[in-house]
């Protein structure tokens, strides 16, 4: 839900490296599920290059969904799940549209969740859960809020290195 802002570490990272860009999304404000995992589908499988997917918060869900249903799973190297928000939970914002449930299936592909001890918007046991269902390796940072642009991480070159690793394993 809601795109990032000029101060997102997302931001930082498609502005400064040739290497990375965003998925953009028709609807930001009231995302639905179908067309958030048509519009990744898209992307994955137009990449001539092999892909490492970064989700933040809904972008996590939405992996899980598209990992469930897509034909390019081969193209993908891995995934870094950060700060997954819990779709499931009574305290989530209203405006989305079939992220929930939330897909607990192992991902096809290796990944590792992202998690912070104070997030509002996932409590640190469904991070736990999340990561182990989907067979992730899981990385605590410690009290950093949603891993967003409040957290003042500029370009996080400690999540950026997760990315990095990912790559690497292929």
């Amino acid at each position: 839900m809601w795109n990032s802002g000029p101060e997102h570490w997302q931001s930082y990272w498609e502005r400064e490296r040739t290497d990375c860009r965003r998925v953009l999304q028709k609807d930001w404000e009231t995302p639905r599920c179908s067309d958030w995992v048509a519009a990744l589908d898209a992307a994955v499988a137009g990449s001539s290059l092999p892909v490492v997917l970064a989700a933040h918060s809904l972008g996590c869900a939405l992996v899980a969904h598209w990992a469930g249903e897509s034909r390019h799973l081969v193209k993908v190297r891995g995934a870094l799940l950060i700060a997954p928000s819990d779709v499931e939970a009574p305290s989530y914002p209203a405006g989305t549209t079939g992220f929930a449930p939330m897909p607990l299936k192992k991902l096809p592909f290796r990944s590792i969740v992202v998690m912070s001890a104070d997030d509002q918007y996932v409590t640190p046991a469904r991070a736990v859960r999340f990561a182990r269902a989907w067979g992730s390796r899981l990385v605590d940072v410690g009290p950093k809020g949603h891993i967003n642009s409040a957290s003042g991480l500029g370009a996080w070159p400690e999540g950026f290195a997760l990315v990095e690793e990912l790559r690497a394993a292929g």
